[in-house]
């Protein structure tokens, strides 16, 4: 008898060929039979009408600390998304010291923006090694779920408070790539680092990665050629000059491993748009022409931005905003009331760069959620209006806002890309293999992106404005991220994979609205943003039902993925580019 039988629909089976009907037989945690399945089950589900689809693979995460706190990975597993991947941009939770520990979980809290109570409250910080770590979330997941071992971890465990100022000794370099050996050899599946500038820790400085050389770089990217099923991801400096194309092949070719970036948006498509698109994907190109392998990660619509004066993240980028962010909440007030200090930072965000142009367009920040009762009458709002009702400068009016509201204010920059121009130049970029999808920081930023809903975004966007047909939108979500990490049979519906499935309806299948949820841990202060999924109906994860109608089911069936068990070597380059 079989476990669960799904039947009556229209099985898009990651290939990227056309859906066909048929029925999907599940026994054991594996898929037995496709196609007209006549066998009993425990179990069935009636798919009439749906698409029936390989669970989805997210390929940038950082659920390495809600892991603990939160085993279903909420929202991605009402998201149809069964296997995420975790421990980027060097931000791993392990290996680990105490003293590392108590660098690390504040760091977590400003460059990722999660809450320091819930990090203190909900993650139990009691592990060494990084097989201690992943020891620890065995047989207690409810997705399946791999994580790289992070540069600035690696670092501060070696280096201690030396990590942060100093550059390393060659004893000191040696000892890191030992240590990421030995987290390659317990299960890591890559190794991770950053030197992009956005990057800062809970003192406002350079996180511990920054401070490292290029041969540093190198030297730790190199370690990944002796692991099997192992991958690289580096965050560069996303003005994505000579340098930066030269680090990313080079990084590649050190580990002989395909290496992936985070992020590359389509915002537009004027001119500057297109030229700062063809720049940032001519990296890809320049590796392949060099033997390397260097892929961007792309959501497939804008994020929604939301940024707020209490954590600063993204403001704290502006040209010298950082030492506002670098000192306590009250400090912070009465630094914003004072004149002078106004006065500076108006001058200070006149001189942003491009790329920040409209990180510091304050007349068209919508005001999205505020905290106190005397400003809620603003929610919804744009800034400029605000002023002009008060008929004050609009960086005053911001202000005055924000120092109303304690800091709490969340606004939300003018949101570009969301038009059916946009959405024709993201379908070209979609099919360029030169890209993957995803991108969702899921998490991370918790008041701050709503990204963590990639998945059903893909599909709506793609029912929308044609973004994807239903199978290609699959298949990017599925068979393409798999075979980028050498994931071992997973990704396509076929005759002894892993039964990882969800089914959904093609009509409806949605991003809900955004809204604040306060369910973290810890603190009743802090919120997360969170969306419903809108027409995922099923979610089955190696062979047990664990969503259902929106509701989990009380299984944990994930599995803790291993590099070189759970996947194979990639060659690099993966495609042949043009001389």
């Amino acid at each position: 008898m079989l476990d669960i039988k799904i039947t009556g629909g229209r099985i898009a089976d990651g290939s990227g060929q056309p859906a066909y009907l048929g029925d999907v037989g599940i026994r054991d945690g594996r898929i037995v039979a496709l196609g007209q399945v006549e066998e009993d089950a425990r179990e069935t589900i009636d798919a009439t009408g749906r698409i029936v689809a390989p669970g989805f693979i997210d390929v940038h995460t950082h659920y390495d600390a809600q892991a603990f706190w939160d085993p279903t990975f909420s929202p991605s597993c009402y998201h149809g998304v069964t296997t995420v991947f975790g421990g980027f941009c060097g931000f791993s939770i392990a290996p680990l010291t105490p003293d590392a520990g108590a660098y690390l979980l504040p760091m977590l809290a400003r460059v990722e923006g999660m809450p320091q109570e819930t990090l203190k409250a909900g993650v139990s910080w009691n592990w060494s090694s990084f097989g201690d770590f992943l020891g620890l979330l065995e047989g207690k997941v409810g997705l399946n779920c791999g994580f790289f071992v992070g540069h600035s971890a690696v670092r501060r465990v070696v280096m201690g408070e030396r990590a942060v100022g100093s550059l390393a000794s060659e004893a000191e370099i040696a000892e890191m790539s030992q240590l990421v050996h030995a987290s390659l050899d317990e299960g890591a599946m890559g190794f991770s680092s950053t030197v992009s500038p956005t990057h800062n820790d809970a003192d406002g400085n350079p996180v511990p990665s920054r401070h490292a050389s290029r041969e540093e770089l190198i030297a730790l990217a190199r370690t990944v050629r002796d692991h099997p099923g192992t991958s690289l991801e580096l965050l560069p400096n996303l003005d994505f000059g000579d340098d930066t194309l030269e680090l990313l092949k080079d990084f590649s070719l050190a580990g002989q491993r395909p290496v992936n970036w985070n992020v590359l948006n389509v915002f537009g498509t004027t001119e500057a748009d297109r030229e700062r698109l063809d720049r940032m994907l001519s990296a890809s190109t320049y590796a392949r022409q060099h033997g390397a392998e260097v892929v961007a990660l792309m959501p497939p619509s804008t994020p929604a931005l939301r940024i707020n004066f209490m954590s600063g993240f993204v403001l704290d980028s502006l040209p010298g905003w950082g030492p506002l962010f670098q000192i306590s909440p009250e400090e912070r007030l009465e630094r914003l009331r004072d004149p002078f200090v106004r006065s500076l930072l108006r001058q200070s965000a006149a001189c942003r760069v491009q790329h920040m142009a409209t990180t510091a367009d304050f007349g068209n920040f919508r005001v999205v959620e505020v905290q106190a009762p005397s400003t809620k009458r603003h929610e919804g709002r744009l800034v400029s209006e605000i002023a002009g009702e008060r008929g004050i400068d609009v960086f005053d009016a911001m202000l005055d806002l924000v120092i109303a509201d304690g800091l709490r204010t969340s606004f939300q920059p003018e949101q570009r890309g969301e038009d059916p121009d946009t959405y024709a130049l993201r379908k070209q970029v979609v099919e360029d293999d030169r890209i993957l999808i995803g991108a969702s920081d899921a998490g991370a930023h918790m008041d701050m992106i709503d990204s963590f809903a990639f998945s059903t975004k893909l599909l709506q966007r793609s029912r929308e404005y044609g973004l994807a047909s239903v199978e290609r939108a699959v298949q990017l979500m599925t068979k393409v991220p798999a075979e980028y990490f050498g994931l071992l049979e997973r990704g396509e519906l076929k005759l002894g994979n892993h039964a990882d499935v969800v089914v959904f309806d093609p009509e409806t299948v949605a991003t809900g609205e955004v809204y604040t949820r306060y369910d973290l841990p810890g603190t009743r202060e802090h919120g997360r943003l969170y969306a419903d999924a809108i027409g995922i109906e099923a979610v089955v994860v190696n062979g047990s039902l664990m969503v259902r109608d929106n509701q989990t089911t009380g299984a944990l069936p994930g599995k803790v993925l291993r590099s070189g068990r759970d996947t194979e070597t990639v060659a690099i380059p993966r495609f042949a580019a043009a001389a």
